[in-house]
C-alpha cells in the first residue's frame, strides 16, 4: 500500500511528516511518498541516517499552497504546489491513499476538482473523530462546506455512518441530527427538511441531538452543515486547551496540591492521551473518489503518524466502495 504524504503542508513541516513517515515504513507495512520541494525534504530525511530507499521515496514539488492564498484559485494554477501534485498522483493511480496538513480549502478543493467526486456524492464532506465518554465518534461536516441542503445532510450521515462501520468497527451507528433541541420540531428550515428526510434514510436515525450529546456520545455519528460543525470542533478544542491549563495551575497551586497530584497522575496521563487529537490521525474527506485525509495544521509526528496508519485503515476497508453502494441503494429506493 502506498501513502502519498504532502511533505510541505503544516506548522511543523517538513519535519513532522518525514519523521513520521519512517516510523510509518517501520511499523504500518506501508510504502511512504513524501511530496514536496527534493532538497528540503532530502535535507531533513538525512538527519535521521540511514533509511529504507525501497519504502520511503520523494517527489519534487516546487511549490505549496500557503494558508492565506485563495485555495480554489490557487490549485488550478499552482500546477506544482505539493498537494496538486499529490492529488494528480493520487487519480492517476499512483498512490492509494493521500495525506496533507496543510491548507485545508486547498485539500478540499484538489479532491472535489482533481480526484473528484464517487458517483451520487453532492458534496464531499470533512468527518472528524471526536473523544467522547462513550469512545470516538464523527462529525460531519466539520468545515468543508457552509451552506447545505437536506439532501447533502442526509448523504453527509450516509457517509459518516459507513466509516464508522467500517473503519471504526461500529455495529449498526446511531446517526443524530444537531439542533437545539431534541424535538422532531426544533431547529431552522434545514434541520426540519432534513429530519423528515432521515426518517427515511438507510440509517439507524436515532433524531436530533442537542450540543451536550456530542461529547456525552449519544450518537456515534453527529450530522451538522460545516459552519455548525466548525464551531462545535473549534469550541471543543478551545475547552480542552482552557480546561488543560486551569487543572495544571491547579495542582501547581501549593505544596498540598502538589503532593495530591502525585496520587492522580497515571489517570490524568491516560485521560490526556483519551482527548489528544494527535491519536485520532486526522479528518478524511469523505465522498472522494479516493481516500483524502486532512491532517490538523499542528500536527507533530505523532499526529501525523497516527493519520497515516488512518489512510491504512481508510484503504484496507473499503470505506469508498462502502458509501458508493449506499448512495447507490439510497437513490434507487
Amino acid at each position: 500500500m502506498i501513502i502519498l504524504v504532502d511533505a510541505m503542508g503544516g506548522d511543523h513541516a517538513p519535519q513532522a511528516p518525514v519523521e513520521a513517515s519512517l516510523r510509518a515504513v517501520n511499523e504500518l507495512d506501508v510504502k511512504i511518498v513524501l511530496i514536496g520541494d527534493e532538497s528540503v525534504v532530502n535535507k531533513e530525511l538525512a538527519k535521521h541516517g540511514e533509511y529504507p530507499k525501497d519504502k520511503i521515496s520523494v517527489v519534487h514539488a516546487p511549490e505549496y499552497i500557503s494558508n492565506n492564498e485563495e485555495p480554489a484559485k490557487a490549485v488550478r494554477h499552482k500546477k506544482g504546489a505539493s498537494v496538486v501534485v499529490a492529488a494528480n498522483m493520487l487519480k492517476g493511480g499512483e498512490g492509494d491513499a493521500m495525506l496533507s496538513m496543510g491548507n485545508t480549502g486547498a485539500l478540499l478543493a484538489a479532491g472535489l476538482l482533481i480526484v473528484g467526486r464517487i458517483k451520487g456524492v453532492l458534496r464531499p464532506a470533512l468527518g472528524t473523530i471526536l473523544p467522547t465518554r462513550t469512545g470516538p465518534k464523527i462529525l460531519i461536516d466539520a468545515g468543508a462546506n457552509t451552506n447545505c441542503k437536506p439532501e447533502n445532510m442526509v448523504q453527509f450521515g450516509v457517509m459518516g455512518n459507513v466509516y464508522m462501520k467500517n473503519v471504526l468497527k461500529t455495529d449498526k451507528p446511531k446517526v443524530g441530527l444537531m439542533s437545539n433541541g431534541e424535538e422532531e420540531g426544533k431547529g431552522d428550515e434545514l434541520t426540519k427538511k432534513t429530519y423528515a428526510l432521515m426518517q427515511k434514510a438507510p440509517f439507524d436515525f436515532y433524531g436530533n441531538i442537542e450540543g451536550r450529546d456530542v461529547m456525552e456520545g449519544t450518537t456515534d455519528v453527529i450530522v451538522c452543515d460545516g459552519f455548525v460543525g466548525n464551531v462545535i470542533l473549534k469550541t471543543i478544542e478551545g475547552a480542552g486547551h482552557v480546561i488543560g491549563g486551569m487543572v495544571n495551575n491547579m495542582f501547581r497551586k501549593n505544596i498540598k496540591t502538589k503532593l495530591g497530584a502525585m496520587f492522580v497522575m497515571g489517570g490524568l496521563k491516560e485521560l490526556k492521551k483519551v482527548l489528544d487529537y494527535r491519536e485520532y490521525g486526522g479528518a478524511p474527506l469523505l465522498g472522494c473518489k479516493k481516500p483524502v485525509i486532512k491532517g490538523h495544521g499542528s500536527s507533530d509526528a505523532l499526529a501525523v503518524f497516527n493519520a497515516i496508519r488512518q489512510a491504512k485503515e481508510f484503504v484496507a476497508t473499503n470505506v469508498i466502495d462502502g458509501i458508493e453502494g449506499s448512495i447507490s441503494k439510497m437513490e434507487e429506493e
